[in-house]
């Protein structure tokens, strides 16, 4: 019997094991690891960070959809992929065994040598940090009513990119919360984004990055252009502006939050994988160029998007399309059929959530406003029902139609 080892509980390796558990009935063995007990939907993470929701209410049980006849969970840290000689080595067992390897292992966020950012930066790749960005946020607001310190009532961001933005968002909605715990207005909170790209949102067009950006005004999030974030001390960030402007300024603040330089796991570079930030360019059929046998999705690919030399990016509608497309793969691999075609992905459009409403694409139709956001909570539905089905839809999906 082959042996599959899915690293990673996230959309590329949950989903994996859904289809493969569907399609193979107890054909094969899957071993599933991840450092958690359960899927999170981290795209939701903004909820997290700012407040809103806990963690429990973005994400679900991985024993809820795994079959125990076939399917056996692993609760250990990934340390190093050995593909020559086809075992995954993890922190607290012994080294696993593999027919076929998929690796799901996520993101991460590098700091891209800027000074202070590592220690005085929050970053935002997973429930753990998520927290830490809404513990110390009310921590600071607390700290305000005794210190007075203004610096407890800005929050600062570090990025403009598609995350960021659904972020800050989020935060700039639950004002009226930290506002009640520091005993001040709403008005008095002061949210920031650094923002360095030449355009922001570029998946959207004029019309469509105007509406984002006014929402955002709307929300009371100012935003630094032609930023470049020079260092980062646990109470300012510095900074210059403009390609031919080297005064440098500052920022004073006790909320930095850090979402620049999105990296695939450090497993990807300790494996010896040829990779550019901890991402592997793979094959047309999503496996390692060093290995047939590895399939690589998710976070830790680059697809090329046909005709150009960039990678689409990396998305959980993106990840779910590559796992259909590699169990899919294995399945006519271990029962001797032929393979499917190579991988195409079809775009089916993205969304961006910006507090009380939305902006994006559906299958080429443009939307924005309440039309927006109800859409987006469709594509969350949709992402939790091709994973868990009726009852984790049921438990963790978007519902709230009404605005």
């Amino acid at each position: 019997m082959k042996r599959i080892v899915v690293l990673g509980a996230g959309f590329a390796g949950i989903k994996t094991v859904v289809e493969l558990q569907k399609k193979m009935r107890e054909e094969v063995e899957i071993v599933l690891v991840d450092r958690n007990p359960f899927h999170c939907e981290t795209f939701r993470l903004y909820d997290v960070a700012s407040g809103k929701e806990p963690y429990t209410a973005v994400s679900y049980p991985v024993s809820d959809v795994i079959n125990p006849k076939m399917t056996t969970f692993i609760q250990d840290e990934v340390k190093r992929i050995n593909y020559k000689d086809k075992t995954v080595e993890l922190a607290r067992h012994k080294p696993l065994k593999y027919d076929y390897c998929v690796i799901g292992l996520g993101f991460t966020l590098n700091t891209m040598g800027i000074g202070g950012a590592d220690e005085n930066a929050l970053p935002m790749y997973n429930v753990k940090s998520a927290e830490a960005i809404r513990d110390h946020i009310y921590a600071s607001m607390k700290d305000y009513r005794e210190t007075k310190n203004p610096n407890d009532l800005t929050i600062v961001m570090c990025g403009s990119g598609f995350q960021a933005v659904e972020v800050t968002s989020a935060i700039a909605t639950s004002r009226e919360s930290y506002a009640k715990v520091a005993g001040v207005s709403p008005d008095q909170i002061k949210i920031k984004m650094f923002n360095g790209s030449p355009r922001m949102l570029p998946m959207f067009d004029d019309k469509q990055l105007d509406y984002a950006l006014e929402q955002i005004k709307n929300n009371d999030i100012e935003i630094i252009n032609s930023a470049r974030i020079t260092k980062i001390f646990s109470d300012m960030v510095y900074y210059k502006q403009g390609k031919n402007d080297d005064t440098e300024h500052k920022l004073a603040a006790n909320n930095i939050i850090w979402l620049m330089g999105f990296s695939g796991n450090p497993v990807i570079t300790a494996s010896g994988f040829k990779e550019r930030r901890g991402k592997i360019t793979v094959t047309d059929h999503l496996t390692a160029p060093e290995s047939e046998d590895i399939y690589v999705l998710g976070d830790v690919a680059s697809v090329l998007q046909p005709g150009k030399s960039w990678p689409w990016p990396n998305t959980g509608q993106l990840a779910l399309s590559m796992a259909n497309y590699a169990a899919d793969d294995i399945r006519a691999r271990v029962m001797g059929h032929s393979r499917p075609d190579k991988y195409v992905y079809h775009d089916l459009g993205v969304f961006v959530d910006l507090g009380k409403k939305a902006v994006g694409t559906a299958m080429g139709t443009k939307l924005h406003g309440y039309p927006a956001s109800v859409m987006k909570k469709i594509t969350i539905d949709k992402s939790v029902w091709e994973t868990g089905g009726l009852k984790e839809t049921l438990a963790i999906g978007r519902f709230d139609m009404y605005h």
